[in-house]
């Protein structure tokens, strides 16, 4: 695997780096946090996805399938930094956010920053919280910026929210409301490993691997701000038709009028699947986006959004056997 050099400076500093090395960057990403997860290769994609979009993501998965090692793993690969709020009933939103502190010593008060000022924000188990303190990271989610006594406070860039909700414990929880759903780019399900993976996973932890100490697993940063930056400016020269363009536009509505949703996707929804399928692309290597781009994406960014009626959750129908349906019967453009 070809390392990174992100040490080289010039006279005025180092040098932005190029697409293609950005390109590089990310390849060797994947490698680096194969060190620390065994599986998950497709939360991996979507999680990079999401930092090449800006957007944020929602796991779904029971405990223990190695959430949080996940985005240590994507942390520590970009020399990021990530923090963790274990969301509960009597959380506040100050506790995520931050709050005014008074100063006794020069009488005046002072904002102390709370865990949402990162890179990367884990926000585990968020439906465990009420919709108060949910609705904290909505301006969070959607403006970059925190706003405590009418200030704002921007976010550092880049800013990713990675929350988590268990799928099977349900008692005590709060579902999130559609508008923030509707701010996830991503709702990505974790299932429990195959045998082999699990078989890979007790081996390693056989043979000393500690998730706390990724360092001594040989996890070691690859990329950074810099490449985030040049990759974004990259996927945003990436082309793409007007047929496929009708093609997403076509599918969005098609969620609308299907007959088991009661609210389909939102337009917030087609432009996060185009963007989503722009990023793709230019990770597979191509400067134009496909059908197939979109297609890979698509459950992935709609499958949230989709609200179904009490009748069709009744007779046990999922948003993504909707999709799968749309996904055959929307006309693809050649």
């Amino acid at each position: 695997m070809t390392s990174i050099d992100t040490s080289k400076d010039g006279p005025a500093g180092p040098a932005a780096p190029t697409a293609v090395e950005a390109a590089a960057a990310f390849a060797a990403l994947r490698t680096e946090i194969g060190k620390a997860v065994v599986g998950n290769d497709n939360a991996v994609m979507y999680l990079v996805l999401a930092l090449l979009c800006r957007g944020h993501v929602l796991l779904e998965g029971v405990p223990g399938v190695a959430k949080t090692l996940l985005v240590r793993a994507l942390a520590t690969g970009l020399e990021l930094e990530h923090g963790r709020v274990q969301f509960t009933p009597d959380l506040m939103p100050g506790d995520v956010t931050g709050s005014q502190i008074y100063d006794p010593h020069s009488a005046e008060f002072t904002f102390r920053d709370g865990p949402v000022f990162t890179n990367l924000l884990l926000a585990d188990e968020i439906n465990r919280t009420p919709p108060k303190t949910q609705s904290a990271l909505l301006e969070s989610m959607e403006e970059r910026q925190v706003s405590v006594d009418g200030r704002p406070r921007p976010l550092p860039d880049p800013f990713v929210v990675v929350a988590t909700q268990n799928p099977i414990e349900q008692e005590g929880t709060y579902p999130l409301p559609e508008a923030q759903l509707d701010r996830f780019l991503f709702k990505v399900d974790i299932h429990l490993p195959e045998r082999d993976d699990e078989f890979r996973i007790l081996q390693r932890h056989a043979e000393g691997f500690d998730p706390r100490d990724l360092a001594a697993a040989g996890l070691r940063p690859v990329a950074g701000p810099a490449h985030i930056a040049a990759a974004r400016a990259a996927i945003a020269k990436v082309a793409i038709r007007p047929e496929v363009l009708a093609y997403i536009v076509d599918l969005c509505r098609a969620t609308r009028t299907a007959a088991a949703v009661a609210h389909g996707a939102s337009t917030r929804g087609a432009t996060s699947l185009m963007a989503a399928a722009r990023a793709l692309a230019w990770l597979n290597g191509r400067g134009f986006v496909t059908p197939d781009d979109v297609k890979t994406v698509a459950v992935a960014v709609l499958r949230h959004r989709l609200q179904l009626r009490p009748e069709a959750e009744i007779d046990g129908i999922t948003g993504e056997q909707v999709l799968a349906g749309l996904l055959q019967s929307v006309p693809v453009p050649v």
